[in-house]
């Protein structure tokens, strides 16, 4: 039993071996995956203006004009049929439909990877969704930028800071005046009192010191008895 249990694990371990080689050389021998799209997801346009739909992509491979193919679709919901209105297999070509007619027009650089399209005398029927297919073989993934697009009959009404920033402006310059007023009080004051006296206050201070001394020494004479027989001996 068991010599012939290690005859048939034996003769399995060539096919496990080929099969993990095989898959190795499968994976390292496909092409990867790095297709990437950049859209504006979410556009605004005014009603009879140009309007520019921007699409980009990126890829690990340079771009094949022989295999490279791009299509723009228009859907009017997410559950609505894709609409074809540009596309390139070998060129660039614009379809006529009956929404757009001949308003839609190529303005990328495909040297770039730009694959751009501008819609002009834009209509509040083109209000809807916008797909950007990209695919660049031998890279295997599609690349696919959505963008949401919605038309608008006047522009919006922009918000009116100039109240906000002139009252501002006034309250800061205030407290600023304040602040440079105490700071000037302040400094003020403090020279003052560092200010050296003029001749005429120190002939002011040495008067009030000896008149202060003079009415002491008079205060102290009157208070000895010994000062006040000496007067009186002197007087007779």
């Amino acid at each position: 039993m068991s010599s012939s249990s290690q005859t048939r694990s034996a003769s399995w371990m060539p096919a496990v071996n080929l099969s993990i080689v095989g898959l190795v050389i499968l994976i390292m021998g496909s092409p990867a995956s790095c297709m990437d799209v950049l859209v504006t997801q979410q556009l605004n346009a005014l009603n009879g203006t140009l309007v520019k739909l921007s699409c980009t992509f990126t890829s690990c491979y340079k771009m094949d004009t022989s295999k490279f193919t791009m299509n723009w679709t228009y859907q009017e919901t997410l559950n609505d049929t894709d609409e074809m209105f540009m596309t390139y297999k070998y060129r660039m070509m614009a379809l006529r439909t009956m929404r757009f007619g001949d308003r839609v027009v190529f303005a990328g650089n495909l040297e770039k990877n730009d694959v751009s399209v501008t819609i002009s005398d834009v209509q509040l029927s083109d209000e809807g969704i916008y797909n950007c297919y990209v695919r660049n073989p031998p890279d295997r993934q599609q690349g696919h930028g959505v963008i949401s697009l919605s038309v608008l009959t006047e522009l919006p009404t922009p918000r009116d800071s100039t109240i906000a920033v002139a009252i501002g402006a006034s309250v800061g310059g205030i407290l600023a005046l304040l602040i440079l007023s105490m700071v000037v009080v302040k400094c003020i004051r403090r020279k003052q009192k560092q200010e050296p006296l003029s001749d005429e206050q120190k002939t002011d201070e040495e008067g009030k010191t000896d008149g202060e001394g003079g009415a002491e020494e008079g205060t102290n004479l009157l208070m000895k008895p010994e000062a006040t027989k000496s007067l009186k001996s002197e007087i007779q």
